[in-house]
């Protein structure tokens, strides 16, 4: 995809605001996580992820699993954005019975969500389970010259799903199977449901990931998307180990509630709204409004 800075920062904010506002409208959800998780997102989607909006179950796909399940509205944005046909009134309906955006997303019920994800952790493991997949379909079916099987499972994963014992296990499998194509991008926002990360969970991640024989990288700040590109293209040049890309964020970045636990599963309230979108240069006045610029630039 040709790069245009400020269409692409466009577009980043734009998840960010269409997060916000669906969690609001619902009264329910969380918008920290997609706030500060949009630019990994959005730089993985635009220019990383190959992938086919009119065919969405396309074999060959490169597969992205929501492991942060809670974290929905991201996934519902990216699929709006990048035309899988989810309209804007199923954003309108977030979390609203029978629509097609459910509180956490459901595989064969929305197009292009690729696990039913939610208990933390889930994802991480069926996303081995798939790059397994991958690698079996490859060394069944590809010939010397001619690939049929070659894509990439990529995760994206928060504190809550490192935490838990099925996170370890899956990881340890991948790594001792060499699953190299498996990227995983740890969110790190230093905050869970219930506050700091420094309550329960302070162990050194990249070492444990690193003992389980991962390659390990780091992104010092999620919105420099230069930086999640490199560090993109390290992992996929590493054939024989997993990666786990550790991204500093800022969980609800550009509202007022940044960087606390209150963003994390509750609505940002209309003031701080509005001053987020003051924060972000968000200049549509009506909600669930995407630039027209940038949906030309995303079609």
């Amino acid at each position: 995809m040709k790069q245009h800075p400020e269409l692409d920062q466009l577009a980043v904010n734009a998840i960010r605001i269409l997060s916000a506002e669906a969690v609001q409208k619902a009264n329910s959800g969380h918008p920290g996580l997609p706030m500060g998780a949009a630019p990994i997102a959005y730089e993985l989607w635009s220019n990383h992820l190959c992938h086919n909006p009119a065919n969405p179950n396309w074999f060959n796909r490169d597969r992205f699993v929501l492991s942060a399940g809670h974290g929905s509205m991201l996934l519902y944005s990216l699929l709006h954005l990048f035309n899988y046909g989810l309209p804007m009134e199923e954003l309108k309906a977030f979390r609203q019975w029978g629509s097609q955006t459910p509180g956490h997303p459901e595989y064969g019920h929305t197009a292009g969500v690729e696990m039913t994800t939610g208990p933390l952790g889930q994802g991480l493991a069926s996303a081995v389970g798939m790059a397994l997949a991958e690698a079996h379909l490859a060394a069944r079916f590809n010939r010397e010259g001619f690939s049929l099987i070659d894509h990439y499972t990529y995760v994206l994963s928060g504190d809550g799903c490192l935490m838990e014992g099925i996170s370890s296990e899956a990881s340890s499998l991948a790594g001792h199977l060499k699953l190299g194509k498996l990227i995983v991008f740890y969110d790190d926002n230093d905050i869970s449901i219930e506050g700091s990360t420094e309550l329960a969970f302070t162990e050194d991640v990249a070492d444990r990931y690193r003992a389980y024989h991962w390659q390990v990288l780091k992104v010092q700040d999620a919105n420099d998307r230069s930086a999640i590109a490199a560090a993109i293209e390290a992992a996929q040049q590493d054939k024989d180990h997993p990666s786990l890309i550790i991204v500093s964020s800022q969980i609800g970045y550009g509202s007022p509630l940044a960087g606390t636990a209150k963003v994390h599963g509750e609505p940002l309230g209309e003031d701080n709204l509005a001053k987020t979108r003051e924060t972000l240069g968000w200049t549509e006045t009506e909600p669930f409004t995407v630039p027209a610029e940038l949906r030309r630039y995303l079609t």
